[in-house]
């Protein structure tokens, strides 16, 4: 039998309540953009605009059940966009992208990050929440799931791959079938997505030719786990545990690939999100090298949801959740990973709610889209004053060289997740083993890569 599904939530926290990291030099940000929906992945062209995707907020159309086969189901429409950012000026330069969502237009699947190669073309990548078995028999024709390339001046665009079907004819970890691609990088001729839903890491040419599968991703038991209250409110009351349920000291969860960067030592670096019920400083960053061997490279993060690499060789993380998504504190943080290993709380909270993404501009800023979880409401934020001092003794260092993790037995067991007021991601729960032994982290600031854009980092 495969492992169940589990539904992942996306719900903000601040770093510096649990960690002992005392937050840096307050940063300041101005609000570049506004009234987005959904609001995902963003990247500089080589001309210096930004570009941030949208995911929208589904529409009247026909729809297909969450993953877990509970609560509401996700109805699709054309919603889905990409808006560009220029001289104070937003102007959404490709519209009706395909859009799943809850029918308070929030949960939305859709386009998700956005990417441009070495020669200006940019690329989409369109996510899609629910398993693939679904979305050809009851959406009909559809980009959800895959990878296009747009034509902003003719409003029309191509696809490249489709990773929901590769999940639906593969399903490369074993478990339960689901697809969600989030974020992903252009290494040369070669595009590399993470999708948390099918929970692996994938590679696939810019022409579309070899989809194949670089890696994924394994579950694991958290020790014990603090639960919800058994009545609080969820949009799939299964994972919220009845007061009759006796629940055990250990728990199996999935943590799941949210974005992915590289390295100049040719591996990707790869945020994680980790599942139900969504622990505090549970999430990891992990090293995938040229054998397709995952280990971590560093920990103590929670609801990681972006990467990012600056031409110094700092990489950025961005945490969505500063508190278990449960409690409802939307309160996010941008943290900065010097080369040598210190880190730096850049923003925490503050105004930084819910953030979905990053990038660094070429003026060496970094800029988040803020409020991603929510219709109407998503903002693209310019960070300043990001040159704090850093805290040596921060407790959430570089993992130092250790063993090998060993093998666990993974109970199975279901549970949903909660989505009241935020983006939902649907994962599977599914199994592996990590080889978790230390190696450097080279960012590779020759081209363009994810998060990362020409002439910047």
């Amino acid at each position: 039998m495969k492992p169940k599904q589990v539904t992942i939530t996306f719900i903000t926290f601040c770093i510096a309540a649990f960690s002992g990291m005392k937050a840096a030099e307050a940063a300041s940000f101005s609000v570049l953009a506004d009234g987005l929906d959904n609001a995902g992945g963003l990247s500089f062209d080589s001309d210096g605009s930004l570009y941030v995707t949208e995911a929208g907020t589904g529409g009247n159309g026909a729809c297909v059940p969450p993953p877990s086969g509970q609560g509401d189901s996700l109805c699709y429409g054309t919603s889905g966009a990409v808006t560009k950012i220029e001289n104070g000026k937003t102007k959404r330069v490709l519209t009706g992208l395909p859009s799943l969502a809850l029918p308070d237009g929030t949960g939305a699947a859709g386009p998700r990050d956005i990417q441009f190669d070495a020669t200006g073309k940019p690329y989409v990548l369109v996510g899609y929440a629910a398993n693939p078995t679904f979305r050809d028999r009851n959406l009909g024709k559809t980009d959800l799931g895959k990878i296009i390339t747009p034509d902003f001046k003719t409003n029309s665009w191509t696809s490249v791959a489709d990773l929901a079907n590769y999940e639906l004819a593969n399903n490369p970890d074993g478990g339960d079938v689901n697809s969600n691609p989030l974020g992903f990088v252009i290494d040369g001729n070669k595009i590399v997505a993470a999708d948390a839903g099918a929970n692996n890491l994938l590679s696939v040419n810019t022409d579309g030719s070899n989809l194949q599968t670089l890696a994924t991703f394994p579950q694991e038991i958290l020790t014990n786990p603090v639960f919800p209250p058994s009545d609080a409110p969820s949009n799939e009351p299964a994972q919220v545990p009845s007061q009759s349920e006796t629940l055990g000291a250990e728990f199996p969860i999935q943590p799941v690939p949210s974005s992915v960067a590289e390295g100049s030592d040719g591996a990707y670096y790869i945020s994680q999100f980790t599942g139900f019920p969504f622990p505090e400083g549970g999430a990891k960053i992990y090293r995938v090298g040229a054998d397709g061997e995952s280990t971590v490279y560093a920990d103590g993060f929670t609801q990681l949801t972006d990467l990012a690499i600056n031409t110094t060789g700092d990489l950025y993380a961005l945490q969505y959740a500063n508190e278990s998504a449960w409690k409802g504190n939307l309160d996010g943080s941008v943290i900065k990973i010097a080369a040598d290993g210190t880190r730096t709380t850049i923003l925490s909270g503050n105004g930084l709610e819910s953030p979905s993404a990053l990038t660094i501009g070429p003026d060496g800023a970094v800029y988040v889209t803020n409020r991603g979880d929510r219709p109407g409401q998503g903002q693209v934020l310019r960070i300043e004053n990001t040159k704090s001092v850093p805290e040596p003794s921060s407790a959430l260092g570089v993992l130092p060289a250790f063993g090998a993790l060993c093998v666990h037995q993974l109970r199975k067991r279901k549970r949903k997740q909660l989505v009241e007021g935020v983006v939902k991601t649907t994962v599977q729960r599914k199994s592996g083993t990590s080889d978790t032994s230390q190696k450097s982290f080279k960012p590779n600031t020759s081209a363009p890569k994810s998060k990362e854009i020409a002439g910047d980092a």
